[in-house]
């Protein structure tokens, strides 16, 4: 018997489990001082009450016989769902088929299991910095690496490479960790490009609810995304899922290579380790894309915008270079006095009782910079920003 090696070439510790061991330390050493955290990027406010009250009922569904439903007919999801999906999408001018529409258990896990599908042969292309997860699920599989560079210069948002090649290609937009939103121009650089590879962009939108000002919400409004886009949306930010679990895979029926459709071999795979979806949460994101979810959802939305907006303002007011709080939770900026992240870091949690995420935990391109993150309360945001004015 032999293990997967590939798993020792991951980092020892998960960024985020090192943050825990330390801001669990100060907690234990200061009991009594008020932590402000503004790490990790988990929601805050309940779930809408049209999604609790879809719950109740589905629940309800549940304890009769007449009702009662067991496993899923389909791991893709239910109908009901797909097709709330898809509505969704035409809202904002992309139009799919609910069969193109495949609900998971949120994004990161689909982004992660997507590679299944994939060989180990291929070269990806990743931007630095990143979410861990793109980088370590291909280190898993013992597949090529190359880097995007992201940085201060391009505003962290990297342009195609025409000598760089690539066989799968990671996109987020709304950038996670750095906020950076891709206009049309630049993802048409970026579908043209996987064209001509012959590649796959693996899209992730998870936090698309978050653009305004015209900019793309999703890679198929870019012509020609159809043929070379897989894209990755999440209920986790959009309506505070994060402890529910519900996503959704998007894959045009026109993706193929080889003559092999992309979407049967996504449906294969999930047919084949994944029993889908519980029924309630199922109800409960279809809630979600009901207009009176759409109205609560964009309510606490608008509240998370107006954290964001509260540090953009900050940052502003300390002179401090940033980039992402107008289209995104989060707030990217550089350290300063030459701080590197991890320096910051701790400064933050001992000077001001404020807990970031260093820039070095997303890559190289990372050293130097922060992430806070908007999704916390309002006032404790506006607590936050005050200490930090204070210098």
């Amino acid at each position: 018997m032999k293990l997967n090696c590939n798993f020792q070439n991951l980092e020892q510790s998960y960024l985020f489990v090192t943050i825990a061991k330390k801001v669990n330390a100060y907690t234990a050493a200061h009991p009594e001082n008020d932590l402000i955290r503004m790490g990790i990027g988990d929601v805050t406010l309940p779930l809408a009450p049209a999604v609790i009250n879809a719950m109740h009922i589905a629940t309800d569904e549940m304890a009769a016989k007449a009702t009662f439903r067991g496993y899923s007919p389909d791991s893709s999801g239910y109908p009901f769902l797909r097709q709330a999906i898809a509505g969704y999408y035409g809202s904002f001018g992309v139009s799919l088929e609910p069969e193109e529409v495949f609900v998971g258990d949120g994004a990161k896990s689909d982004v992660g299991n997507i590679v299944d599908i994939f060989g180990d042969e291929n070269t990806v292309l990743i931007p630095d910095p990143v979410y861990p997860v793109y980088v370590d699920t291909n280190i898993m599989a013992g597949r090529q690496i190359v880097y995007a560079d992201a940085n201060m210069n391009n505003g962290f948002l990297p342009m195609p490479n025409e000598n760089q090649p690539a066989d799968i290609i990671y996109i987020c937009s709304p950038n996670n960790p750095t906020g950076a939103v891709y206009n049309k121009e630049q993802l048409t650089a970026w579908v043209d490009y996987a064209l001509d590879q012959n590649a796959v962009i693996l899209f992730d939108a998870a936090y698309e609810c978050f653009v305004s000002h015209g900019l793309p919400r999703s890679i198929f409004s870019i012509p020609g995304a159809e043929r070379c886009a897989i894209e990755f949306g999440s209920l986790s930010k959009t309506a505070g899922f994060t402890g529910l679990r519900c996503g959704y895979t998007v894959i045009k029926k026109e993706l193929e290579f080889g003559g092999i459709s992309v979407a049967k071999l996504w449906e294969r795979r999930q047919g084949s380790k994944f029993n889908g979806v519980s029924y309630i949460t199922q109800r409960a994101a279809e809630a979600v894309f009901t207009p009176e979810g759409q109205k609560q959802i964009r309510e606490n939305i608008a509240y998370y915008k107006s954290n964001a907006q509260v540090m953009v303002e900050a940052m502003r007011e300390m002179g401090l270079w940033f980039t992402g709080g107008e289209n995104s939770p989060y707030v990217w900026f550089q350290c300063p006095n030459g701080m590197s992240g991890w320096e910051y870091f701790d400064y933050l949690l001992n000077e001001k009782e404020i807990v970031g995420t260093p820039g070095e935990g997303f890559g190289k391109n990372g050293a130097g910079c922060m992430r806070l993150s908007a999704f916390g309360d309002g006032e404790k945001t506006r607590e936050a920003m005050a200490r930090l004015k204070k210098g």
